[in-house]
């Protein structure tokens, strides 16, 4: 088993983390969950998160075979189409993205010319797919429960979960979004700590837990089934359930939930403008 080279971009606005994984041995990569930065106040897009990695893929002559995403996401935009057009690569989701069309379509009144069939995406993944990043294989674990669209992509001896776990410290992802499932959330992390121990797992977002000084985003397996103050030392699923749902239930909405899921589930691209020539995104009232 091959060991992948990771270069990890932490945007602190979001407290999101963005991957480069590189074959070790050729110039082949991946980039996972990027982020396009906007000012919610000024409606205002900027690209200083993307160019980053856009730099680091140029500096280190990198070739952008894929350009993935673990899920719909809802506190951040995806940058997805701005690295595509500078750096190339496909455009991957998991096949459930037209769950999430179709739920948040609806939401969001998008009228029938908003496709719900996942064009706007180069790749459907389903669960079992594999892909390859140079000579390094990847394959596809369909891990829902905090979106129907939930992915792991487990490539080489990594693990890039994306929401579904955070840090050993903090614990799991939120499950009270459109779709969302605390139960199936708890069976599709069971199913990722089947992985094994050494495992290096790689999470979606650091928010850094009470009493650590430092921002974190790589643990293991290992790791997580012994210490994630939610599902390790053999949680029950009624005990997560319960504790997800209480929890869950005190939360208010990510900051950029409206931008974020209208953009994102249209593979980061902004909906079409109107006759006037501008872009705009919606605010439906009293809906979340």
């Amino acid at each position: 088993m091959r060991n992948p080279s990771v270069e990890s971009f932490f945007d602190t606005d979001t407290n999101t983390i963005s991957y480069v994984v590189k074959d070790p041995e050729g110039p082949s990569c991946a980039i996972i969950d990027s982020v396009l930065d906007y000012d919610p106040a000024a409606g205002r897009t900027s690209t200083q998160s993307a160019d980053a990695i856009i730099d680091y893929v140029k500096r280190e002559g990198l070739d952008v075979v894929w350009v993935l995403e673990t899920h719909v996401h809802a506190d951040h935009l995806s940058a997805a189409p701005y690295l595509q057009e500078a750096l190339g690569g496909k455009i991957g989701i998991g096949e459930n993205i037209t769950v999430v069309q179709d739920v948040f379509g609806k939401i969001f009144n998008e009228g029938t010319e908003f496709q719900r069939d996942g064009r706007q995406f180069d790749a459907l993944f389903s669960e079992g797919d594999t892909f390859e990043i140079g000579a390094l294989k990847g394959r596809v674990m369909h891990t829902p429960g905090h979106t129907p669209a939930c992915l792991t992509y487990v490539i080489e001896d990594c693990a890039f979960v994306g929401d579904t776990l955070f840090m050993p410290d903090f614990g799991t992802a939120r499950c009270d979004f459109p779709g969302g499932s605390a139960e199936r959330l708890f069976q599709s992390i069971q199913r990722i700590l089947t992985l094994p121990d050494e495992t290096r797992v790689f999470v979606g977002h650091d928010y850094k837990a009470p009493g650590r000084d430092d921002f974190a985003w790589e643990t293991t397996i290992g790791e997580q089934k012994a210490l994630n103050v939610h599902v390790g030392k053999g949680a029950t699923l009624e005990s997560f359930v319960d504790m997800r749902e209480a929890r869950d239930a005190t939360l208010g909405m990510p900051r950029l939930i409206l931008p974020s899921i209208q953009v994102n589930m249209r593979a980061g691209q902004m909906p079409e403008p109107e006759d006037n020539g501008t872009r705009y995104l919606k605010v439906p009232i009293n809906t979340l």
